[in-house]
């Protein structure tokens, strides 16, 4: 263990000094000098050929550029999940305050974090919600201007609120968080699928049909019925996952989402899907979606993984090795109870990802390809999903 603390300890200490603000894999909009050419902000193409030029190139162009490292809602909320199991790491382990800070400090951090991410709120929408630091463009099919909401970007923070709230106590905490039930239920739209829904991926017209941001709208509405005992959050997660699972394959797979251009099979989404199905199971105490977990599961852990620990992307090849890929591993075992008996593979995992995309600096890089791999230190992407995830592997072990 003494490792992998030490490497989260070298991550710990890069992402405070940096004060959690970062560039990210998809901000290249918010390069001043694109902002300053009107011509090119209207173009779809250009918004594309600048989204993916940034994204893919595996040198870092935005201090040329002039893209500002900014705070992302998601990221913050990551970090704040983050140093709410580290809390409890440090409670279980009082030997670790030495090195990882007494429960006073993280405490403290907690409600820096938790403030800061109440911030960070999306403004003008029926609860509380949270969008992308940067406009997005989706292939050449939509446009998301930056802050606009998400369901995945709101699950992840309000749920690390709710974290933070018995951890402090903090009603103001609790009770945005369960404001953000009034989002998912009010602002996303619904698309109709075999007997269900799925929840929409923001309120804007577009990428309406991606399981697992529906399935992460579930995620969040189980966790609000969890505190209010509200029917309505579970009759509507409900009829999301019956949607969801009736789309996972018979092999236990998912693809992304319904478009045509949205077939493929992924580590990281797959574990996403994972992670909501055994909320709602736990948080509702209804499990007659349990054989689809069970089945979904051996499909994940038996496809996504090598035997020397390299993680894949795809199920059918492994490039690029992303960084959200070892990641995702860790909170899956640990949200559904399989880490003791997975514990090798964690390990194997883990201590492959340190050696290979860890940097000396203690951020982790963003992905490796068979030729030039992208380096490069993404706080939200790489650096604040590796502090939650391994956050999770110490709670866990």
């Amino acid at each position: 263990m003494n490792d992998i603390a030490d490497a989260f300890y070298k991550l710990k200490i890069y992402c405070e000094t940096e004060h959690f603000k970062g560039w990210d894999p998809y901000d290249g909009l918010n390069s001043k000098i694109f902002q300053a050419i009107p011509l090119l902000k209207k173009s779809v193409l250009c918004r594309l050929m600048v989204i993916q030029g940034f994204k893919r190139c595996p040198f870092n162009m935005r201090r040329m550029a002039f893209v500002p490292k900014e705070y992302n809602a998601k990221g913050i909320g990551l970090f704040l999940s983050g140093y709410c199991n580290l809390y409890k790491v440090v409670e279980n382990h009082p030997q670790l305050s030495e090195k990882m800070g007494t429960l006073e400090m993280i405490k403290a951090r907690i409600e820096e974090l938790a403030e800061l991410l109440i911030s960070l709120q999306s403004k003008g929408y029926s609860g509380a919600c949270w969008g992308y630091n940067f406009d997005w463009q989706a292939r050449r099919l939509f446009l998301f201007p930056k802050f606009t909401p998400t369901v995945v970007a709101t699950n992840f923070c309000a749920t690390a609120l709710m974290q933070a709230y018995e951890i402090t106590r903090n009603k103001h905490y609790l009770e945005i968080a369960l404001s953000a039930a009034d989002f998912v239920i009010k602002d996303l739209h619904r698309t109709p699928y075999n007997g269900g829904f799925l929840f929409s991926y923001s309120p804007l017209e577009g990428n309406d049909t991606v399981f697992n941001a529906s399935l992460l709208g579930s995620r969040l509405l189980s966790y609000c019925f969890y505190y209010t005992q509200q029917e309505e959050y579970k009759r509507l997660a409900e009829l999301s996952i019956k949607a969801c699972c009736s789309g996972q394959r018979e092999d236990g797979a998912w693809v992304y989402g319904m478009l045509s251009v949205q077939n493929w099979v992924d580590s990281f989404h797959t574990g996403y899907n994972l992670d909501a199905l055994i909320a709602y199971q736990e948080l509702t105490e209804d499990h007659a979606f349990n054989g689809y977990i069970e089945k979904g599961f051996d499909y994940y852990v038996n496809h996504f993984f090598e035997a020397d620990g390299t993680p894949k992307y795809y199920d059918n090849r492994m490039y690029p090795i992303d960084i959200h890929c070892p990641g995702q591993l860790l909170i899956t075992l640990t949200r559904l109870h399989k880490m003791k008996k997975y514990e090798e593979l964690a390990k194997k995992v883990l201590q492959w990802t340190i050696r290979n995309m860890q940097d000396k600096k203690g951020y982790f890089y963003y992905q490796l390809k068979p030729g030039i791999s992208s380096k490069i230190s993404y706080m939200r992407w790489s650096n604040a999903f590796m502090f939650n995830a391994m956050s999770h592997y110490l709670l866990a072990i």
